[in-house]
């Protein structure tokens, strides 16, 4: 069953950045789907529109189906009532979402208090719950952020996403800032309550390798348009789009010295989204661009079983029987 389903979104900021640009995205319950990109491609942006967490003056546009209800068209009360029971969001940098002042298992209990209707009693036994069910003694709830270390404090981000029994969970950069072993242990929980819950999860990094190692699929955004999607392990090794062969080369791989010493990259950064150039917006970085590109934007095709991807080298034809069954057997 088809849990949320992203369809032409953009995003358009007041002043007139367009940070995301015609997007369709699709979930399974149960599925891992990876985001990754550089800053400034629009994942971050993606993520908040998904709950409608953009600033006034946005507009945003498309449909973002969560269980079929739209959440664009939904009135502010239903929007409040989706978040935390229907969809949530754990944002990168626990200590900056924290609340510094107050004890974190109050901070867990309040959306159990607000949503859940339940006792004061409920709510202490239910964090209590959630605090081991991430990994951290359920006496810790009295402590404040201050007084955990920063993979404590990204699994209490966890245990308040998990609060209210949503179905689907966005990360946005969940791991940043903690050392690998830490960093482990989160993909590890993380991987460990989708699959037990049956939720479903939209990761987002700039790294390929953490997301080919979590999820089930993987799209590649660049200047506000996923470029390529796939299967997350043939994406992050055998990359169909120039974008996110760069990605991949950019990161160093164990046991091979070419890739640890000397990692290959791009040069420059990602367009201004209120000034994107003509045609491909990746044809300025990219190193196999034709004359064309300057011209002629490269929406996805086929780019192999399961697999799409935006780039004028792609065979421009529709796949066969075959390949587009494994297409529809291969979307989350």
């Amino acid at each position: 069953m088809t849990l949320l389903e992203v369809r032409d979104l953009e995003v358009t900021y007041a002043g007139g950045a367009t940070a995301v640009r015609g997007v369709d995205l699709s979930l399974e319950a149960g599925r891992k789907l990876g985001i990754a990109g550089e800053s400034g491609c629009g994942k971050s942006t993606l993520a908040l529109a998904l709950l409608r967490l953009l600033p006034a003056g946005t507009r945003i546009g498309g449909q973002i189906l969560l269980n079929g209800e739209d959440m664009l068209t939904m009135r502010w009360g239903r929007v409040r009532a989706v978040r935390w029971a229907g969809a949530s969001i754990v944002f990168q940098g626990a200590m900056h979402s924290l609340n510094a002042v107050h004890r974190i298992g109050d901070q867990i209990a309040e959306p159990i208090l607000l949503h859940h209707r339940a006792t004061a009693a409920g709510a202490r036994r239910k964090t209590g719950e959630l605090l081991e069910q991430v990994g951290l003694p359920a006496a810790r709830a009295t402590a404040y952020p201050h007084e955990l270390s920063g993979g404590q404090r990204q699994r209490v981000m966890i245990a308040m996403a998990l609060a209210c029994d949503p179905q689907l969970i966005i990360a946005d950069e969940p791991t940043t800032a903690l050392d690998v072993m830490i960093q482990a242990q989160i993909l590890r929980l993380i991987g460990r309550l989708v699959a037990e819950q049956e939720l479903g999860l939209i990761m987002i990094s700039h790294d390929l390798a953490v997301l080919a190692e979590t999820c089930d699929r993987l799209a590649v955004m660049y200047a506000g348009r996923v470029v390529e999607e796939g299967p997350a392990r043939q994406v992050h090794e055998d990359a169909r789009h120039p974008y996110g062969k760069a990605l991949s080369a950019a990161f160093p791989r164990i046991g091979d010295p070419v890739s640890r010493f000397a990692p290959r990259g791009l040069a420059g950064d990602p367009p201004d989204p209120s000034a994107l150039p003509s045609g491909c917006a990746f044809h300025p970085r990219c190193p196999v661009a034709l004359e064309s590109c300057a011209d002629q934007d490269q929406l996805l095709r086929h780019a192999g079983p399961g697999r799409r991807a935006a780039c004028v080298h792609m065979e421009p034809t529709v796949p066969g029987p075959a390949a587009a069954t494994e297409d529809a057997r291969s979307t989350p």
